[in-house]
């Protein structure tokens, strides 16, 4: 596939170092399933359903105020824009504003990255105080097509920032809040308003903020106050004064003390908060909480509480390492713990176990299952549920309620993919069975044509609404009636992937001379790999596959850091490590140790009894793997033999500085006969010729001759070695014997007695040596030639040989580590090797601790590259070229032409702008099932995944399943053209995204439609999808003049007895229809999009209870109120009697029991007037004014006056309650106007202009929001779903014996001669043609 240019992949070969609690535990996984968490200074982005890295960012430095390069800080907040891909490609160039991520760090500065550049686009303006550092970031949109960021800096401050800048204005902070002497915790944004968030502390203070503006008089705030006990927080901060941890924020200074919040995804306004040990439920509205609970003994303290986006679960993780599922207690709003489960394993993990930093839950995938439950085939059915490809997933007794992914970063480098599910027993599923039918009728979402009619359920009516389900599209999982014993909650680890486990303390690459064998024995040349071998801090080596730049295995292999790592060949390695016995006695335990890479078995050998005088500083291994040097700290040199059992030959009592083996020599062509060379490339041993193409394998001897320079023996190794006094040698190595080289020597003044030789690298003839003073002197042993030049830096640490192979002129380049941690490349070959070198900064914001080249170079042509161990835990690949003058410097990162990779990375958003849009086109317009098989190798051994076999070289047309409803015929096949290179890859849709479109794919245009805004992330316009064909069932049930059901009838004729009528009333309320139990587990994301009455009203009810125990005036205000929308006046009225004497509400509750009461009954009011005949009103407020209304049957001024008041939800429930026909429908769009334009929820406005039959107002604005795919499509689903409700409607009135007069043939505004709809025809076929030039001039890239 072709490959973006290189320029473009910065960073690509970059492996971050392990997160830690420096980060703050920051994460965030976007609605596209991209996961984005800090690690170090760089960001780092992983594909979160095949966990596997996309790509690394790291942060530019601070600029430095010194000559020193400064260092990059911390990152500790990241968050992914809520933007989604933009599809005004007629106004503008395609954007990648929806792979947008802001990042902030410990200096206080917040940036904005983008993924596909790879690079910061936008710096905000800087704090202040820069040293104070970012607690947390969140998204606030402004606009309906603009966000602010709000960021807590410091302990305390909160700023508002702009972010669209422009060239006419930049960003800036434009508000700001600081909450001293507090500390703030975390900040979320309200997933019911999107203007709305708050901000937590860790003492309880709330703060409540909606955003109407760009400017600090837009800024709406509310101080609120959770109560808890602070009483170790104050503990903390005494401990802390010494310290000074004023001007630090919350995570720095109180590490693990966590207070964390978030929104309920199904109720408005409630919040759910943990401290330290207890878990609140707040209600924003009535500004107190409505349920606290307190950990049990044992537990640890929690760190982060996630709710389920679909389902009434709270998962809870806890410092210790454990995970607490809370339910949700039928009608309360109380939860009580289900279950704990652990997070980290206990088998196979070190001790101490390592810590888990954040949890995070995938809300794509809740989407998904949305999608999959209302269109699967049979949702009972273990297809609808089960991975057919895992052995363990079928169970006969158990019956699967929902699936939760959740993924946790642990501070060993570890990402951990977690399946969590809720399984019902055997009894549950016979209850689920046994009132299928009741709960079809009851919650197939309720667009049944009888419900909206109000027949009687007889055996036709309940015929009728199994009817009316299949032309809805809609089909649900039957509502089981769960009792809480008989749910079970499992979590299963389906995934992991492990980064660097720990800071990178040595970095060793293998580079086997031909005289090295394979560790299975015979004569077979061993072949230098693709990997990469890291020491670390914990005493763990990581194996580094360079060409998959992923962590293929890590040894557990010393309980200390290791100190030194060595190849043995290239499938062996050696390392030490070593600690102090005692301080004041001295002695040292070193601990050797060899590591077979295959096996992962760990041998320790030189193993001695008694503490030694001297800790090892280096190993050094000879090319060939045979031979080791140990050396010491003021002790002799040992000369080992690495047998399988190794052999010490000698000691060398020597004052050595430095030594190095020699490397191996180039390889030679052969004279007589065909041209070959040896690939050192672990994809393919086999000699290639001249020309390229294969050729047979030469004999070991032939192989070895060829290859051998004609100065070495075949079986002996040398080393070059300095002394403390500046002498130089050369020592050869045959089996058991070691003697002098005799090499010949340089003149006199080649030493220098000013400079301590502190590096060398010796490749036959030339030694390179580098000293303290910065001076690079080089030696040819066999002519006796040398030279020397000064770098004019600081002393010298390392000095490696770049790799060469045949054909290869130049042998003299070399990479030096400078003492700075800084390093430069030099051409020795050069005139002036000063000159022609290339220096500092390669690397801004970090230091380079270890370097090597990486020896996989095969033809001269070659790009050589570095490996390089940052001082920030990453290791880096760097593609260096030494003549290319317009790469700056020289250098720039490797981007791998054949990148490896396990599985497809089949996440469309990474896809080019145009070639995502082109996806989402064809997956909306409907492709066979069979365009995403794949003719790779990986995808072929599943053949059974999807049905059907791909041809790719077939007529692309043929995959369409119909001709397009609307907009250019030939266009689908052009994009199919366009996208033909990533399907051979297997990187469009991975295998159960593939069955479940397999699944909707004839399901209708809304199931398609949703499935294509899940995949790409686009949540609220799944929903609105699913939801569409309900509303306009509700539409189109109005205007065939069915009546809708009958509202609640009121209570029967009260008890003549006042004492006992009131103590009836206050102790049962009004039986209500609709108030029996709902299923906790199956409410979901829909609940955000309700419209119908009775879902309106059955919504209020079930929160009554949840006050029922609240005292406080302000509290009863609120509770009335609810009653009065509801419809419950009775209780409305014994709750405003109640109201003492005393209290300042008392005249105006007794005003509105008297006016409600003649509402209901006259006795009541008798009662009433009694109560209150002596007062009289003294104060009013806001809702007084409804209620009276409301007393005399006003319902449409009411609802006026509570949307006037802002209290939208409260509006459309009374007008649920109370309002029927153009009525409701008037509330509905005004209500829909208010979503539109004031909290920027598009597709939640279009639910309810289509349930209130303004469908000209949702396509004006689509059109407005620029969505032209959208719009068209709007249209193609709303003729498709019409038609067949007509023809269930038409079936239903002939069986009935009814007329279909007043059924209307084309849905009011859509209608195929409309203007507006013509003009979106057109548009949608301009929009068309410019995504068709744009993804023609974009080409493919793999990720």
């Amino acid at each position: 596939m072709p490959q973006q240019s290189t320029a473009d992949f910065a960073w690509d070969s970059m492996l971050p170092g392990p997160p830690s609690r420096n980060n703050f535990g920051s994460v965030d996984l976007s609605s596209s399933g991209l996961l984005a968490f800090p690690s170090g200074s760089s960001v780092s982005v992983l594909d979160s359903r095949s966990l596997q890295l996309v790509s690394t960012l790291p942060l530019p430095p601070p600029p430095s105020l010194s000559s020193s390069p400064s260092l990059s800080p911390f990152i500790t907040a990241v968050r992914w824009t809520p933007l989604t891909l933009r599809r005004d490609l007629l106004s503008t160039e395609p954007s990648s504003s929806h792979l947008f991520l802001a990042a902030a760090d410990r200096h206080g500065r917040i940036a904005v990255l983008d993924l596909r550049l790879k690079s910061v686009v936008l710096w905000l303006e800087p704090d202040p105080n820069p040293k104070s550092g970012v607690q947390d970031l969140c998204w606030i949109a402004s606009r309906s097509d603009s966000f602010v960021l709000a960021a807590i800096s410091g302990p305390s401050t909160l700023s508002l920032y702009t972010t669209a800048a422009s060239p006419a204005s930049s960003t800036h902070c434009f508000f700001k809040y600081d909450a001293s002497p507090g500390f703030l915790s975390c900040i979320r944004r309200d997933p019911f308003d999107s203007r709305h968030f708050c901000v937590i502390g860790l003492r309880g203070f709330v703060l409540s903020v909606k955003v109407l503006g760009e400017t600090e008089n837009d800024i709406a705030l509310k101080e609120l106050q959770i109560p808890t006990d602070c009483a170790e927080l104050v503990k903390l901060e005494k401990d802390a004064a010494g310290g000074s941890p004023s001007s630090l924020p919350a995570s720095a200074a109180f590490t693990l003390y966590c207070v964390k919040f978030t929104f309920s995804p199904q109720w408005r306004h409630i919040l759910f908060v943990t401290f330290p040990r207890e878990l609140v439920v707040f209600d924003l509205q009535y500004e107190t909480a409505l349920f606290r609970a307190a950990l049990p003994r044992g537990c640890g303290k929690f760190l982060d509480v996630l709710p389920d986006p679909n389902n009434e679960l709270l998962y809870c993780a806890h410092l210790d390492g454990r995970l607490s599922i809370w339910q949700r207690k039928e009608g309360e709003q109380a939860h009580f713990m289900c279950t704990m489960e652990e997070l980290m394993p206990s088998i196979g993990t070190s001790v101490p176990s390592p810590s888990i930093l954040a949890v995070t839950i995938c809300q794509s995938e809740s989407t998904l299952q949305n999608v999959a439950k209302l269109y699967s085939e049979a949702p009972n059915s273990p297809s609808a549920n089960v991975d057919f490809d895992n052995p363990f997933d079928f169970s006969n007794d158990t019956l699967l309620l929902s699936k939760t992914h959740m993924t946790s970063i642990s501070d060993d480098g570890k990402i951990w993919n977690w399946l969590l599910t809720a399984e019902g027993t055997g009894d549950t599923q016979k209850d689920a069975t046994d009132v299928s039918v009741v709960a079809d009728n009851c919650e197939a979402l309720c667009v049944g044509v009888l419900e909206e009619t109000g027949t009687s359920t007889d055996g036709t009516a309940l015929e009728a609404s199994k009817q009316q389900q299949h032309f809805s599209g809609n089909k649900s999982r039957p509502l089981s009636i769960l009792s809480q014993a008989h749910v079970s909650f499992k979590i299963s680890l389906v995934g992991q992937l492990q980064l660097l486990s720990s800071t990178v303390t040595m970095l060793a690459v293998p580079s086997p001379s031909l005289t090295a064998t394979l560790a299975r024995g015979g004569n077979f040349p061993a072949v230098a790999v693709p990997l990469v071998a890291l020491g670390t801090q914990s005493g763990i080596i990581d194996i580094v596959d360079v060409s998959a730049n992923a962590v293929t295995t890590s040894f557990s292999v010393h309980n200390g850091m290791v100190r030194g790592l060595r190849w043995l060949g290239n499938s062996r390695l050696v390392s030490f490590s070593y600690n102090q016995v005692n301080e004041k006695t001295g002695g040292y335990i070193n601990r050797l140790v060899v590591t077979c890479v295959r096996s992962g078995l760990n041998r320790p050998f030189r193993v001695l009894q008694k503490p030694e005088r001297a800790p090892m500083r280096a190993l050094r291994t000879s090319s060939s793997g045979r031979y080791l040097l140990i050396l010491f700290r003021d002790a002799p040199v040992e000369v080992w033999a690495m047998t399988r059992t190794p052999i010490m030959l000698r000691s060398l009592a020597l004052p050595f500085t430095v030594l190095e083996w020699t490397l191996p020599t180039v390889p030679r062509r052969v004279q007589n006969g065909p041209s070959k060379q040896l690939s050192w490339s672990s994809k393919d041993s086999t000699p290639l010729g001249a020309d390229g193409s294969a050729t047979p394998k030469a004999s070991s001897s032939e192989s070895t001759t060829a290859s051998l320079d004609a100065s070495q023996d075949e079986t002996s190794e040398s080393f070059a070695f300095a002394l403390v006094n500046g002498a130089l040698g050369v020592f050869e190595v045959n089996g058991r014997r070691i003697r002098d080289f005799r090499p010949k020597w340089p003149s006199s003044s080649f030493v220098s007695s000013d400079g301590l030789i502190t590096a060398m690298a010796y490749r036959l003839p030339h030694v390179i040596m580098g000293d303290r003073s910065g001076n690079i002197r080089w030696w040819d042993v066999t002519t006796g030639h040398s030279s020397s030049f000064n770098t004019h830096r600081e002393g010298i640490r390392r000095i490696k040989f770049s790799p060469i192979v045949p054909g290869d002129r130049n042998r003299g380049r070399i990479a030096v580590l400078f003492n700075d941690n800084t390093f430069s490349v030099f051409d020795l070959d050069s005139q002036d090797p000063l000159a022609n070198s290339l220096l500092q900064p390669q690397f801004p914001g970090t230091l380079v601790l270890e370097l090597d080249w990486l020896p996989l170079r095969t033809d001269k042509n070659d790009p050589l590259v570095l490996c390089i161990a940052g001082a920030d835990s990453s290791f880096r690949l760097v593609e260096v070229n030494m003549s290319d003058k317009k790469l700056g410097n020289g250098m720039q990162p490797r981007a791998s032409k054949e990148r490896f990779r396990p599985m497809p990375i089949c996440s469309p958003m990474l896809l080019p702008t145009p070639h995502a849009l082109a996806l989402r086109m064809i997956l909306q317009l409907g492709v066979k099932p069979s365009w995403f098989n794949t003719c790779s190798t990986m995808i072929d051994k599943r053949p059974h995944s999807i049905p059907g076999t791909a041809s790719p070289t077939g007529d692309l047309r043929s995959y369409m399943i119909d001709l397009p409803p609307v907009g250019d015929s030939v266009v689908p096949e052009m994009l199919l053209k366009v996208l033909e290179p990533y399907r051979k890859e297997g990187c469009i849709l991975d295998d159960e995204r593939a069955r479940l479109y397999a699944t909707v794919v004839n399901k209708g245009c809304s199931a398609k439609f949703a499935f294509a805004a899940s995949i790409f992330g686009e949540s609220s316009e799944a929903l609105f999808w699913l939801q569409l064909p309900c509303a306009l069932t509700h539409l189109i049930n109005k205007l065939v003049n069915r009546s809708p059901p009958k509202a609640p009838a009121s209570a029967s004729i009260l008890e003549p007895d006042d004492t006992a009528m009131l103590n009836r009333i206050s102790s049962k309320g009004k039986s209500v229809p609709g108030s029996e139990k709902r299923d906790s587990l199956s409410e979901g994301q829909l609940r955000s999009m309700a419209f119908q009455q009775e879902e309106l009203w059955q919504s209020a009810n079930e929160r009554i209870p949840w006050h029922e125990k609240l005292e406080g005036e302000e509290a009863i205000q609120n509770r009335v109120h609810e009653l009065v929308s509801v419809g419950n006046l009775e209780a409305a009225v014994s709750l405003l009697l109640s109201t003492s004497p005393e209290s300042s509400y008392f005249y105006a509750n007794a005003l509105r029991a008297v006016a409600l009461s003649s509402a209901v009954s006259r006795s009541l009011l008798e009662l009433a007037v009694k109560v209150v005949a002596a007062n009289m009103v003294r104060t009013d407020r806001s809702l007084f004014g409804t209620h009276l209304l409301c007393a005399v049957g006003r319902y449409q001024e009411a609802c006026s006056q509570l949307q006037d008041a802002g209290r939208w939800t409260d509006a459309a429930t009374l007008a649920a309650t109370h309002l029927k026909g153009s009525d409701y429908a008037r509330v509905l769009i005004r209500w829909a106007d208010h979503v539109l334009r004031a909290e920027h929820n598009i597709w939640r406005a279009l639910i309810l202009y289509v349930a209130a039959g303004a469908l000209q107002e949702a396509l004006a604005a689509l059109r407005e929001a620029k969505q032209p795919d959208t719009a068209a499509m709007f249209v193609v689903a709303c003729r498709e779903i019409h038609s067949e409700i007509i023809a269930n409607i038409g079936d239903l009135d002939i069986e009935l014996g009814s007329s279909m007069m007043n059924t209307p043939h084309n849905l009011p505004g859509l209608s195929p001669e409309n203007e507006d709809v013509m003009a979106v025809g057109e548009y949608y076929e301009q929009y068309q043609r410019k995504l068709v030039h744009l993804c023609m001039d974009s080409q493919p890239f793999s990720h």
